[in-house]
C-alpha cells in the first residue's frame, strides 16, 4: 500500500480545514476560512482565503494574523469584514484582548471597525444599507460598554469566578453559561460613528446566540428568542427587533413548536425559518420550513401559491409533504425560491424549493453540502462540499439544473490521497425497512483516488462514488480485512459527510474495513424511519446495526472473525448497549457515552429536552447499565471532563461497573482514556492524535492479536 497522510497521525492533523463561505455583492469574490496548525502545533488557527468563482485562478491567502481570522462577510461596497482578536496597532496596548470586527478593503490594510469589552462574533451585513448586526457577550448588569469594562475589571481584580443563576440551563456543550450573556448589537461599520445600538439590553438567557438575520435596509433584525416555561423548560420563538429603537415584536410563537434559522428575503418582505415540532416520549420531532411576513403586509410569494403567506403574522408551511428535514436555507436574490440543505439517503444534497412547494434536488452526487450562497444574478450556487471520501472543498453549481455534478473550484488545499475505496452495503430490518451503510475498504495495492483536483485551474467535476448508486464491492483488496462497526452520534444524524474526529481513512490505512451504518433514528430516510426508533434505543437501532454488520461480514472482502464496534455520544450509548447484548465483537470502543440513563437525564446540559425523549420507565428499559453483568468484551472507555452534554459521571460509573466485575486485576482487559481538559469531541490537535493512537493500540491488541503497547505519551 502506498504511503498517504492517513498513515501518519502528525501529517493528518496538518491537513487544512475549511469552514464557511462569503460572496461579494458583485459575485466576483468568494472567501472561505481555512484552519491550519499553529507554530507550536497545539491548535488550529483560521485564516481567510479568496477563491476564484470562475475556477480560473488558484486560491489566495488574505490574512496571516497569529490570533487567526474568521467569520467573513462583505459590505455593500465590497470591503471584507472579519472577526479577530489580533492586536490593534492603533489601539490601547494595555486594553484586554477581545475579538474585534475588522474591515479589509480591496487595496490597503485591515483596520478595526469596532469592538466591545466581551468581543464580537457572527457579523451579518444589511445588503443595501451596510448596517452590521453582531453578537457580543456582555455582563447582565452592564448598561454601556464602559460599564461592562468596569464590571469585568472588578471581577478580574478580585478573582471572582462565581455565577449566580436564576434559571435553566447553566451549561452548554463544553462551557459554563454566565456571568456574561449574548446580546445583539447593530450599527454602521464605522468606528467614528459612536457605539453600536444594544438591541437586547436584558436578554436573561433568552437570546439564542448567533441565530439571527438582518433586513436589507438594516432596519429590522430577526432573532431566535427563548421563552421560559414551567418545570425548567424553554421554547424557541422568533422576534423582530427595530435596530433604531430596540423595540421587540413577536413574529412566531407556537406552543407546539420551536423556531430557528431565520432568513429574511432579499426584498425584505418575507421571513423563512426552520420550525421543529416539539417531541414527546411517544412522538419524534419533525422539522419543516415556514414562511411569514416580516411586516404586517403580505409576504412576497406568487399569488395563489399553496404556501402563500397570510397577513397577520401567521406562518405557512412550505412543501409540507416533503419528507425531509431542512438543516440550512438561503434565499435566491429575486426572493423567488430557497436553496435548502437536507439529509437524504446517506447524502446531504442541495434542493431548490419554490414558495408553491416545488422541490428540485440540485445535486446528483453523494456529497454533503453546507454554507450555500447564490450569485447576484441567481444563476449559480456556491457551497462547500464534503463526502465520506472527500474533505470540505468549494464547488460551483447551476442554480436551476436538477441532479447535476458540481464543479470543484481551486481551494486552499488539494484533497488527500485515500488509502482505500468507498462503497455501500444494504440490508433489511426485522420490520422490513430497507437499510443502508457506507463501507470503507482498505486498499493494499495503493492509495485510493481523490475526488477531483483543486490544484488544476480547470478542475474536473466531482467523480468517485458520485452517483446515488455507489461503486460495487470487489476490487479493494485481495485479502479479507478486519471490520470496524462505527455508530454515529446524534442520534438524529447520518454518516454522509467528511469527519475529522471520526475519520475512517485513518483506520483503512491500517488495514481495517469500516462500516458506517444509518440505523433507525438516522435522518434522510423519512419521518417514519426516525419514529421507528424513537424512545426505543435498544430496539430497532440495535437490530438494524446487527443486520448491516451481518451484510458486511458476508462480503468476501471482510474477515468476519475479526470485528470490533465503536461509537461516540449516542454511538457510545449503542457501543455500551452492544457490549451488554452480544459477545460477537472482539473489542468495543465507547467515547463520550451514555451509560446509566437515570443518571444522564438530570445531569446533561439540557435535561428539559431529555424529558421530551423518554419517560423514566423508557429510560430504565433502555439503559445499558442494567446489563453490566453480561459484558465480556474488552472495552476502551474515553471521556473528557469538560463534556457537559454527556457528563463525566457516565464514564466514571461505567468504568467502576467494569472494574467491579474484574475478578483478576492482572487480567483486566479494559482501559480508560481520560482527558481532564477536553470536551465532548476532543478537539486539540495532539489530543486528537493521541485519541487515534490509543484506539489503534487497543484494537491492534484485541482484534489483530498483537502485543499491547501503551502510546509513548501515556507511559
Amino acid at each position: 500500500m502506498a504511503d498517504t497522510c492517513f498513515h501518519d497521525l502528525q501529517r493528518y492533523v496538518e491537513l487544512p480545514r475549511l469552514a464557511g463561505l462569503a460572496l461579494s455583492p458583485d459575485g466576483s469574490r468568494l472567501v472561505t476560512t481555512a484552519a491550519a496548525l499553529n507554530r507550536e502545533r497545539t491548535a488550529w488557527t483560521p485564516a481567510l482565503w479568496e477563491i476564484d468563482p470562475t475556477g480560473a485562478e488558484p486560491a489566495r491567502r488574505l490574512t496571516r494574523g497569529a490570533k487567526g481570522e474568521s467569520a467573513p462577510a462583505f459590505t455593500p461596497d465590497g470591503d471584507l469584514l472579519f472577526v479577530s482578536a489580533r492586536p490593534d496597532p492603533d489601539g490601547d496596548p494595555d486594553a484586554p484582548e477581545a475579538a474585534a470586527l475588522w474591515r479589509l478593503p480591496l487595496r490597503g490594510e485591515a483596520t478595526v471597525a469596532g469592538t466591545r469589552p466581551g468581543g464580537v462574533s457572527s457579523p451579518i451585513v444589511a445588503r443595501e444599507a451596510g448596517t452590521v448586526l453582531l453578537t457580543s457577550m456582555t455582563l447582565p448588569g452592564a448598561v454601556t460598554a464602559e460599564d461592562d469594562t468596569a464590571r469585568r475589571t472588578a471581577r478580574k481584580e478580585r478573582k471572582v469566578a462565581a455565577v449566580l443563576h436564576d434559571g435553566y440551563p447553566v451549561r452548554f456543550w463544553d462551557h459554563d453559561l454566565g456571568p456574561d450573556e449574548p446580546r445583539l448589537v447593530a450599527g454602521p461599520v464605522d468606528p467614528t460613528a459612536g457605539p453600536w445600538q444594544d438591541l437586547t439590553p436584558a436578554p436573561r438567557r433568552a437570546l439564542v446566540d448567533s441565530a439571527a438575520d438582518l433586513s436589507p435596509d438594516g432596519r429590522t433584525a430577526v432573532a431566535v428568542w427563548a421563552i421560559d416555561l414551567p418545570h425548567g423548560a424553554t421554547r424557541a420563538t422568533l422576534v423582530a427587533i427595530d435596530t433604531a429603537t430596540a423595540e421587540h415584536r413577536t413574529l412566531l410563537d407556537d406552543p407546539a413548536f420551536d423556531a430557528g434559522t431565520p432568513r429574511i428575503s432579499p426584498d425584505g418582505r418575507t421571513v423563512a425559518a426552520i420550525r421543529s415540532r416539539r417531541s414527546t416520549p411517544q412522538s419524534a420531532p419533525r422539522f419543516d420550513i415556514v414562511l411569514l411576513p416580516l411586516t404586517g403586509g403580505e409576504a412576497a410569494v406568487p399569488t395563489g401559491g399553496e404556501a402563500a403567506v397570510p397577513t397577520g403574522g401567521e406562518a405557512a408551511v412550505l412543501a409540507g409533504d416533503w419528507d425531509r428535514w431542512p438543516a440550512d436555507l438561503v434565499w435566491t436574490p429575486d426572493s423567488a425560491a430557497l436553496v435548502v440543505v437536507a439529509d437524504e439517503g446517506g447524502r446531504s444534497p442541495l434542493f431548490r424549493i419554490t414558495p408553491e412547494g416545488t422541490v428540485t434536488r440540485l445535486t446528483g452526487d453523494h456529497g454533503a453540502y453546507t454554507n450555500p450562497v447564490v450569485s447576484p444574478d441567481g444563476s449559480t450556487v456556491y457551497a462547500l462540499r464534503s463526502a465520506v471520501d472527500h474533505p470540505p472543498a468549494p464547488v460551483r453549481l447551476d442554480a436551476h439544473t436538477a441532479d447535476q455534478q458540481p464543479t470543484l473550484l481551486p481551494g486552499p488545499a488539494d484533497a488527500p490521497l485515500l488509502p482505500g475505496t468507498l462503497t455501500e452495503v444494504t440490508a433489511t430490518a426485522e420490520d422490513g425497512s430497507p437499510l443502508r451503510a457506507w463501507l470503507v475498504l482498505p486498499d493494499t495495492s495503493g492509495p485510493g483516488p481523490t475526488v477531483g483536483s483543486a490544484s488544476s485551474p480547470s478542475a474536473p467535476t466531482v467523480g468517485s462514488a458520485s452517483s446515488p448508486s455507489a461503486p460495487t464491492v470487489g476490487s479493494a483488496s485481495s485479502t479479507s480485512a478486519p471490520l470496524l462497526l462505527w455508530v454515529h452520534g446524534g442520534p438524529l444524524g447520518s454518516w454522509n459527510a467528511w469527519q475529522w474526529r471520526w475519520n475512517p481513512w485513518l483506520m483503512a490505512a491500517r488495514g481495517y474495513a469500516v462500516l458506517l451504518p444509518d440505523p433507525a433514528l438516522s435522518t434522510g430516510y423519512g419521518q417514519d424511519f426516525v419514529q421507528r426508533g424513537w424512545g426505543a434505543w435498544g430496539g430497532p437501532p440495535y437490530t438494524d446495526l446487527l443486520a448491516l454488520t451481518d451484510a458486511a461480514e458476508a462480503l468476501p472482502e471482510i474477515d468476519a472473525t475479526r470485528t470490533a464496534a465503536m461509537g461516540g455520544s449516542f454511538g457510545g450509548y449503542m457501543a455500551n448497549w452492544i457490549a451488554g447484548h452480544t459477545d460477537r465483537f472482539r473489542a468495543i470502543v465507547t467515547h463520550a457515552s451514555l451509560w446509566a440513563l437515570d443518571q444522564f437525564g438530570p445531569t446533561t446540559d439540557f435535561a428539559d429536552y431529555w424529558l421530551t425523549e423518554m419517560t423514566a420507565e423508557m429510560a430504565e428499559a433502555n439503559s445499558p447499565h442494567r446489563h453490566a453483568d453480561a459484558i465480556t468484551t474488552p472495552m476502551l472507555v474515553i471521556h473528557g471532563d469538560k463534556d457537559y452534554r454527556v457528563p463525566i459521571g457516565e464514564a466514571l460509573r461505567l468504568w467502576w461497573d467494569l472494574q467491579y466485575r474484574v475478578a483478576d486485576p492482572a487480567d483486566n482487559p479494559h482501559r480508560f482514556l481520560y482527558f481532564p481538559d477536553e470536551n465532548h469531541w476532543v478537539l486539540t490537535p495532539q489530543h486528537s492524535a493521541l485519541w487515534y493512537e490509543t484506539v489503534q493500540a487497543f484494537l491492534a491488541h484485541h482484534v489483530l492479536g498483537e502485543e499491547w503497547e501503551t502510546p509513548d505519551l501515556l507511559r
